[in-house]
């Protein structure tokens, strides 16, 4: 959404034209207004959305400031809200990344603040469309579909060259449940994670800035970092203790320079003037995703948008290059290095169209409607050398960890990745459910490693199509070792082209080319992270799956139950648990005693499952053959009891050429189980009986929550005994965490009727 949405009526029982404006109430000179308290619709602002326009006019974008505008609501702050000044986590900067990061802990019950110095969030502009694995991941927070739903979804790609096809063909496919790329503006992207923090009761809180931090282990061993936030409006500081700071405050990060970290990399001479809004063009296919190309003059990429707007990306030439030059901005070293946003003043939105027209030869592209974005850009690409620090308290995410070119739809959607990964890693250390030094280096590792692999396809992808010959940065070997293995095979590239290595193919076909090397990385679907102690190195003859560790987890269709069906993903929901795929084949032979043997490793209290926190932490998902009348006969056993309890069954009924246990490849003579993190990723695969396997894996990062011996488990002084966890008073008790009146009590969030 670029701009207000136009009234309209469903009196029809469809979506037509209408008049007025129909959300108000009471109607404005209504007489019959009820005397009593009712509902008023809150005031609205029209905010324009380009500083610069062309000779159509403005165009505005109607904001509702009590929704979405935090703590800088003009009727002022609710009276529920009153911030902690001791927190688990502090967030600096309320974009996507930082959004991100505060959805995924609100939904672990971690205590965090956010702040931003901006007045709200971002109306229109910036990035524009989000990737498969991006909404897969916003899928599991249970949000998705105001995503998904926003605008056209975009899977064929057209590319020209001085008039002549290059490529145009189906483009971003996948086996994905969301297939292509999806279009959304930035703003409205932020505007509905605002909305779901404020159902849970969290405002970004506007205006506010950090002023400096300091870290003291010893000052306060439990809240070690110390952080004076001032509202820049009002002039109030305040001073919060948290334990992990993230800095999500952009490319020019504050964080960052404070913690000294060099930010790996280059600033290009590529500029690109970005107009959003209708055009008329005689081009063929204007309204299709894709590029066009001018060997002498420069590059133009066209976005399709909702209620045909059009993006139009357009490279700039040498003297309107020259002219951004001399502004006061690209005198500014941070903006030397960071690039972004130019001060648009310098370029009319007229003389951005005459070059566009310059690239378009022999075809033509004039304005339709006003702007509704117009922004000046930079180009640079570059990495943060570390994207934590080294007490693993201070960790930096999206634009301040790394930058790169609009190429592939990176930017948002990495810091989708970024906020995911960073997310529930931050919940189970504020937690107490990991430790910090088993946890948190996987993070750098992680993101470092695919942000690099972002760097370099985008910048290949940038010099083809703007006829580059500047070097594209490879930022690997920047900061601590990657590994050689984990960078070779980050990107499965080469064997999937059309050319054999060495071998050049003609120009009409580099991008069918790239596109079929790069197609699954630049849906977010190919991140294959390097071995670790959360991905270990596994005998491939001896896994019952064919899926590596540290990759997507896949997600085949499934039925949930006789009448309904769907996805695997459509059980692993929530964001802050592990979830036990257990592929039970026909559950007959062998697999049955296996499946025997994990059920009763459920049941045991020393076993992994109860130690390390139970349906509390683990969501168990038990695949089958079998269809739903079935199960309860091949389960009547009381050996099954507990399984039965604690897992939810789904039902692998497709033909077997495309059923989830082909998918994962799974070895029906053992069945599987596999470990999938909160991000979705594949963490380790052992076969059902194998129980001890799953708790050397678990003990690598996690925490027991209850411990073993005489007074422990089940005991009555310790752990779920009478006064311990999951006793009469302790967490899981009746006055505490988990009893009637606790989190997880009868009065409290997930009481009697908990599920996942």
């Amino acid at each position: 959404m670029s701009q207000s949405i136009e009234p309209t009526t469903y009196k029809n029982g469809f979506r037509q034209p209408s008049e007025g404006e129909p959300w108000l109430f009471p109607k404005p000179g209504a007489e019959d207004v009820p005397a009593g308290p009712h509902y008023v619709t809150p005031p609205s602002v029209d905010v324009v959305t380009a500083p610069v326009n062309n000779a159509l006019g403005q165009s505005a974008l109607r904001s509702w400031p009590t929704i979405f505008n935090g703590t800088n609501n003009p009727d002022g702050v609710p009276d529920w809200w009153n911030p902690s000044t001791d927190v688990d986590v502090l967030i600096v900067g309320a974009g996507p990344t930082g959004l991100e990061t505060a959805v995924s802990l609100v939904r672990q019950g971690v205590s965090f603040r956010i702040l931003d110095k901006g007045e709200t969030p971002l109306p229109t502009g910036r990035a524009d469309a989000v990737l498969p694995r991006y909404l897969e991941t916003l899928n599991s927070w249970g949000i998705s579909t105001d995503v998904s739903e926003e605008g056209p979804i975009i899977e064929r790609t057209a590319a020209w060259r001085d008039g002549k096809v290059l490529f145009h063909g189906r483009s971003h496919q996948s086996d994905s449940r969301f297939r292509g790329l999806h279009v959304i503006t930035q703003g409205q992207l932020e505007r509905i994670f605002v909305r779901d923090l404020l159902r849970h009761q969290v405002l970004v809180e506007r205006c506010t800035t950090l002023k400096e931090y300091d870290i003291s282990e010893s000052e306060n061993p439990e809240r070690p970092i110390r952080a004076v936030i001032r509202n820049d409006k009002t002039g109030r500081e305040e001073t919060v203790r948290a334990k992990f700071l993230v800095g999500s405050d952009g490319a020019s990060s504050m964080i960052r320079k404070q913690l000294k970290i060099p930010f790996h990399g280059v600033s290009t001479d590529v500029y690109w003037a970005i107009t959003d809004g209708k055009f008329e063009s005689d081009y063929p296919h204007a309204w299709i995703f894709g590029c066009y190309l001018s060997t002498e003059h420069g590059c133009c990429i066209i976005i399709p948008r909702e209620d045909g707007h059009i993006r139009l990306y357009t490279q700039l030439n040498l003297s309107l290059i020259e002219r951004v030059r001399k502004t006061r901005q690209e005198n500014d070293p941070t903006f030397k290095e960071a690039g972004g946003k130019v001060d648009v003043h310098s370029i009319t939105p007229e003389e951005v169209l005459e070059q566009s027209n310059r690239i378009f030869a022999p075809y033509t592209v004039k304005f339709a409607s006003p702007l509704t974005w117009y922004a000046i850009w930079k180009v640079s690409e570059r990495v943060a050398e570390s994207f934590s620090s080294e007490d693993l308290r201070v960790h930096l995410a999206g634009d301040a960890a790394h930058v790169h070119s609009v190429f592939g739809a990176f930017g948002l959607n990495a810091s989708i990745l970024d906020a995911a990964n960073l997310g529930w890693k931050l919940g189970y250390c504020s937690r107490g459910l990991s430790p910090i030094e088993s946890l948190l280096p996987s993070y750098d590792k992680e993101r470092r490693l695919h942000a690099a692999n972002v760097v370099e396809i985008s910048g290949k992808y940038l010099r083809y199509c703007c006829d580059s010959d500047e070097p594209v940065p490879h930022t690997h070997e920047q900061g601590k070792d990657l590994g050689a293995e984990a960078i070779k095979h980050a990107v499965r590239g080469e064997p999937y082209g059309f050319a054999k290595p060495g071998e050049k193919l003609p120009e009409q076909l580099y991008l069918a080319d790239f596109y079929q090397k790069y197609g699954a990385f630049m849906l977010g679907l190919d991140v294959a992270y390097g071995k670790s102690n959360l991905f270990p190195r596994q005998d491939e003859a001896a896994v019952p799956v064919v899926v590596d560790n540290g990759v997507r987890a896949p997600n085949p269709r499934v039925s949930l139950d006789s009448g309904t069906t769907g996805y695997l993903y459509d059980m692993m929901k929530g964001g802050k648990y592990i979830h036990l795929i257990v592929f039970a084949s026909s559950i007959e032979g062998l697999v049955k005693d296996n499946l025997q043997r994990f059920a009763q490793s459920l049941a045991n209290p020393s076993g992994f499952y109860s130690r390390y926190g139970g349906r509390d932490l683990f969501n168990i998902v038990v695949v089958t053959k079998r269809l739903p009348f079935e199960i309860d006969a091949i389960l009547a056993g009381p050996e099954f009891q507990v399984l039965k309890e604690a897992a939810t069954i789904v039902y692998d009924d497709q033909p077997p050429d495309e059923d989830g246990h082909t998918m994962w490849g799974v070895d029906h003579g053992t069945g599987a189980v596999v470990a999938v993190r909160p991000d979705l990723w594949v963490g380790r695969t052992v076969r059902p009986d194998q129980v001890d396997e799953l708790d050397k894996y678990f003990s690598e990062f996690l925490i027991p929550q209850v411990k073993k011996g005489v007074d422990g488990v089940n005991g009555v002084n310790g752990v779920n005994g009478t006064n311990g966890v999951n006793g009469v008073n302790g967490v899981n008790g009746l006055d505490d965490a988990n009893g009637v009146s606790g989190v997880y009590g009868v009065n409290g969030v997930n009481g009697h009727a908990h599920t996942h």
